[in-house]
């Protein structure tokens, strides 16, 4: 079955990000290039009337956002180099932020899982965005990490010690597995999809390889294919990514993955994709987000 994908909202003219369904709407970022602090803010399309509102402004550059179990909204805000909680009368609450003394880099994406403990993706970034400029310092590493508890005083843990360019990751519905996208645009970086298995000390183990995105014309020849910038999870427990873009390979591209890595499917999309997400009645409607900072929806997909 072919996937029809209907453009809902924008473009805004800069990317959108960080789709999340909020039981009733869709919420999603949009980022502004560099230092523009205004415009930056979480947009609120509602599919029963086709409005979209804003949300929240001056959010510093948060790309990802997720929600607890328990509804509290967490985003990764690459500006302040923080994770940051959105209260509900209209507050931020900053967390934790430093892993051994320093600040880490600049968080991406995010999810909660049941015990109120943060992943997140931290690749380096251009710190020149970092709106504190006391901050620069920055790790001499970019890996998945995880604060304990969404407080200020959290401990923040490194969990992956092989990743370069970490841009997105998922927790498996039995939190058993960390999935992540190592997803480098150097030209001979990887561009993979990971499964990390999760220890019962907190750690992770050897990954496994789920799916590697090649070049055009064999090793050391042709494009390079753009790697995963964002996934979700379907009911079923397949991870769902987008990836590609323009330049080389099959082009902008929405993945279903099994667990063990095989595709199920691989859908088109309009644009090149940053993120995805699914919401509407049943969770049935696939939502993704694009580089020139329009939201599209397929629905009826799962």
């Amino acid at each position: 079955m072919t996937w029809e994908f209907q453009r809902v909202a924008g473009p805004y003219g800069s990317p959108a990000d960080g789709p999340v369904w909020d039981g009733e709407a869709l919420l999603f970022t949009q980022l502004t290039f560099p230092f523009n602090v205004a415009n930056n803010r979480i947009l609120r399309y509602d599919p029963a009337t086709g409005d979209v509102a804003d949300f929240r402004r001056w959010t510093n550059r948060t790309m990802g956002l997720a929600f607890s179990r328990s509804g509290e909204l967490y985003g990764a805000q690459s500006g302040g180099r923080r994770l940051v909680r959105f209260n509900a009368d209209g507050s931020t609450s900053p967390l934790a932020h430093k892993l051994d003394g320093i600040y880490h880099n600049q968080p991406r994406d995010l999810v909660v899982d049941s015990r109120d403990r943060i992943w997140f993706c931290d690749p380096h970034g251009d710190l020149r965005e970092a709106m504190n400029p006391q901050i620069h310092d920055k790790l001499d590493h970019a890996s998945a990490l995880r604060l304990e508890a969404p407080a200020l005083d959290a401990p923040i843990t490194r969990v992956t010690y092989d990743t370069d360019s970490p841009m997105a990751l998922l927790l498996s519905p039995d939190e058993s597995t960390l999935y992540l996208a190592e997803s480098s645009e150097a030209p001979d970086g990887p561009r993979e999809l990971r499964a990390y298995p999760l220890l019962e000390d907190g750690s992770v183990g050897q990954y496994h390889l789920l799916h590697t995105f090649g070049r055009d014309g064999g090793p050391g020849r042709g494009g390079v294919h753009r790697g995963i910038y964002g996934m979700c999870l379907d009911g079923e427990g397949n991870i769902v990514a987008v990836a590609g873009g323009g330049e080389a390979g099959p082009g902008p591209m929405v993945y279903v993955i099994t667990p063990q890595g095989r595709i199920l499917q691989s859908q088109p999309l309009p644009e090149e994709p940053t993120n995805c997400a699914f919401g509407g009645a049943g969770s049935a409607d696939l939502y993704v987000t694009t580089t020139d900072g329009s939201l599209y929806r397929a629905s009826g997909v799962s």
